[in-house]
């Protein structure tokens, strides 16, 4: 079986887990419809793919494809789950969120990812961003300094058949020297500073997308070059504090 029908089993397989609690509140003999449910979701990420990205100025067909599949409902607590496709980041636990869709979309055509890249992203969360990553082709590795968020995105991930995904639970601020060097990294936590292993750690010709600073943060694309690297700011945004080693 291939990875879309790996994904397409594990989807359904979610799906039931998480919708059970509606049967409680389903007037109809207790039946819950899935097929709707999943209708449902495929409409709103549709929406907002169409007015919350789209109409912002994302191009790239590969990221607004990825947008569009990934359900991100199955990313977010369950009480959290109608306001999954909201233009807003929604906590996931351990005093963390899971970024607004626009900036999810807008850090992924930033790093122009082509299909087998070898990208880092620091920062797992719940796994959301590491799978719109897998869905423009890249293969992924992400770091989670929080164990407990890792492991359930490790499983969301591993349910929903990304196999393209290596979930681990370390540092960010190291980076992952392992498979080192990287054609692109990603960042969804805010450092003061950029993080130097991760310049060290990213291939000639490279990108990496991170928010800096401690109030007032911009999200910044890092090329790397022969001759050293060239920073450029795009626009402000507001993430969580990267924590570890770089509060050191």
């Amino acid at each position: 079986m291939g990875n879309n029908g790996k994904r397409e089993m594990g989807l359904q397989k979610l799906m039931f887990l998480i919708f059970v609690f509606f049967i409680s509140s389903c007037q109809n003999n207790g039946q819950v419809d899935l097929k709707k449910m999943e209708k449902k979701f495929m409409t709103l990420r549709e929406k907002m793919v169409s007015e919350q990205i789209e109409r912002r100025g994302i191009k790239d067909k590969n990221v607004l494809e990825a947008m569009k599949k990934v359900p991100r409902h199955l990313f977010v607590p369950e009480e959290y789950i109608n306001e999954a496709y909201e233009d807003y980041p929604l906590p996931i636990g351990e005093g963390q969120t899971i970024s607004q869709p626009y900036i999810v979309a807008k850090m992924t055509e930033l790093l122009e990812i082509k299909k087998g890249e070898k990208v880092l992203e620091i920062g797992t969360g719940s796994g959301y961003q590491a799978a719109v990553l897998a869905e423009v082709g890249a293969k992924v590795y992400t770091i989670e300094i929080l164990p407990k968020l890792a492991e359930k995105a490790k499983k969301t991930l591993s349910s929903l058949g990304y196999e393209n995904v290596t979930v681990l639970v370390g540092d960010g601020f190291k980076g992952y020297i392992q498979e080192a060097p990287y054609d692109k990294i990603i960042v969804t936590a805010a450092p003061e500073k950029i993080p130097q292993p991760l310049i060290e750690q990213l291939k000639v010709g490279g990108k990496l997308v991170i928010p800096v600073g401690k109030y007032d943060q911009e999200l910044k694309v890092v090329t790397k070059k022969e001759e050293g690297i060239i920073v450029e700011s795009v626009l402000p945004v507001r993430f969580v504090p990267m924590v570890g080693e770089v509060e050191k």
